[in-house]
């Protein structure tokens, strides 16, 4: 932390503009969590109860669903302490944290998506399928997703060491509902354009690079399908990729209209509501389009549910006592 940092705490104002939909909020956003975790766990669950799931796109999905999972628990309980509480208030060590939680957790989600992960396992069992075993082993599936992870907090890591090496000094009024970094910087006395451009660089590492590789990936991938001579081969190909394609247009869309664009202190508000998207109903995406997308699972899903069925009845036969 900066030396001459004078305030200690900040208060998170975020919904505080609407004290008549408070409750409603939190009512609304606590199912969704629950949702969350449910239809996330599911998927793991079903990827690793299911042996015919254990290949490597379903790796690196179970992967994805358990970053998605952590990034709401980063966000989503505070967010609901905060609703219900009077004092908002966030001390500096615990800014810095969640901060740092959240956009390493963000950044690997965007990686595991991105070249390191899904994409290349896609590109390379359509372009290359006769070497898909030996180029993806579970080792190197392994490597990749902790790939992912380390690359995602090493950005986190230093977009929180610029962030909280500037003095705070006025205000302490966060327009957010989390430690987001645009609100936060606003109120540092000593924020520079050396520091913003170097945020700037970093948030684009992590969205734009990894996006940038998803599409080259992609144009690969669309050329080599267009030369498949059997339509249904095509049509497999592309339904393969579709659900990839929708979570990503999906993520990225939000993602970088918050990041990426010009900032000013306008548009919080803004940037606030569409923080709940990306927060709240972009986690349920991954879940949601693979499973209705995808045959395979699908079946595994419903295998989970019918165990699960059968499971709760015995565990309730067990506890009642014998006559």
């Amino acid at each position: 932390m900066g030396n001459h940092t004078t305030v200690s705490t900040f208060l998170l104002w975020g919904f505080s503009s609407f004290p008549d939909l408070q409750t409603l909020l939190f009512v609304m956003i606590f199912f969704s969590h629950v949702t969350i975790l449910a239809a996330n766990v599911s998927v793991m669950v079903a990827i690793r109860l299911s042996h015919n799931l254990h290949t490597p796109m379903y790796f690196f999905l179970c992967g994805l669903s358990f970053s998605e999972t952590c990034t709401t628990m980063a966000i989503i309980p505070r967010m609901l302490v905060d609703l219900l509480a009077d004092c908002k208030t966030i001390s500096l060590p615990e800014c810095a944290t969640q901060m740092f939680f959240f956009f390493g957790l963000a950044a690997n989600n965007c990686f595991i998506m991105a070249a390191m992960s899904m994409t290349y396992d896609r590109y390379i069992a359509i372009h290359n399928p006769l070497h898909y075993p030996i180029l993806m082993t579970h080792k190197i599936c392994f490597q990749l997703l902790m790939a992912s992870w380390m690359a995602g907090f090493l950005v986190s890591l230093c977009i929180v060491i610029i962030v909280f090496n500037l003095s705070f000094c006025d205000s302490n009024i966060i327009q957010h509902f989390f430690c987001d970094i645009s609100p936060v910087v606003c109120l540092a006395c000593d924020y520079t354009s050396h520091q913003e451009m170097a945020i700037f660089v970093l948030s684009a590492f992590a969205l734009v690079g990894s996006f940038v590789f998803i599409m080259m990936s992609y144009v690969f991938v669309v050329s080599t399908v267009a030369k498949m001579p059997s339509a249904k081969g095509r049509y497999k190909a592309f339904s393969t990729c579709s659900s990839h394609l929708t979570v990503v247009c999906i993520h990225y869309g939000f993602a970088g209209f918050v990041y990426l664009r010009p900032k000013d202190r306008d548009s919080f508000r803004e940037d606030m509501l569409m923080a709940v998207t990306y927060t709240v109903l972009t986690p349920l995406l991954n879940p949601i389009v693979y499973s209705l997308r995808n045959k395979e699972m699908q079946t595994a899903l419903r295998k989970v549910l019918g165990r699960t069925d059968r499971f709760i009845p015995q565990m309730v036969n067990k506890r009642t006592p014998h006559s």
